[in-house]
């Protein structure tokens, strides 16, 4: 925790001070990664999410001397992330019909034995049909593990809202699989 906000304020002074290129290139180094498996979560293809994390740091590279250091870098990248995802999933709701698009990252960690496979697509399934709001929260909550006061953080929405719309997520789940398991169950009577 100690050596990430070193390494934070590290990039905010060379960039503040005239090394901006070796400062982005510091940043782009350090949370690519991370913002690129929110993006592809969030996006659900190699494409989109490649588009959504190079608005990303281009916000982030003309943002980047304004940072107030109000929070996280990191939960200010995730913001700036999130918001883009969210804009070009509105953007593509408008333009086209949504189409599932299946990822082959493993949805469930340590999923192995039979069925996993169809369990890991059946949540994929589920959270895409989440409004991309829920979709956003569930997955910082779930696959990102991070805690309601950095959600808040990152999203601008109070930790009781927060908490209500991972709830309600989760409902919305539990109900989709549950709808699933009664279609793809076999019949009693073999």
């Amino acid at each position: 925790m100690q050596r990430e906000e070193n390494r934070d304020n590290e990039i905010i002074h060379d960039f503040r001070n005239g090394d901006q290129e070796g400062a982005f290139n510091m940043l782009v180094q350090t949370y690519q990664q991370r913002l690129y498996s929110h993006c592809r979560r969030m996006m659900g293809n190699h494409e989109d999410a490649d588009d959504a994390l190079q608005n990303t740091f281009l916000k982030a590279w003309k943002g980047l001397k304004n940072f107030r250091r109000e929070s996280k870098l990191y939960s200010w990248l995730y913001r700036i992330a999130s918001n883009e995802c969210l804009t070009l999933l509105e953007r593509q709701k408008k333009n086209r019909t949504f189409t599932i698009e299946e990822t082959n990252e493993p949805v469930a960690p340590d999923s192995t034995g039979p069925g996993s496979e169809e369990i890991q697509e059946a949540l994929t399934e589920a959270v895409s049909q989440l409004p991309h709001k829920q979709q956003m929260v569930f997955s910082m909550k779930y696959f990102d593990e991070l805690k309601y006061e950095e959600i808040s953080s990152i999203t601008g929405t109070s930790v009781g809202a927060l908490k209500s719309s991972f709830h309600i997520a989760v409902k919305k789940i539990e109900e989709t699989l549950r709808q699933r398991s009664n279609l793809l169950s076999p019949s009693k009577s073999q």
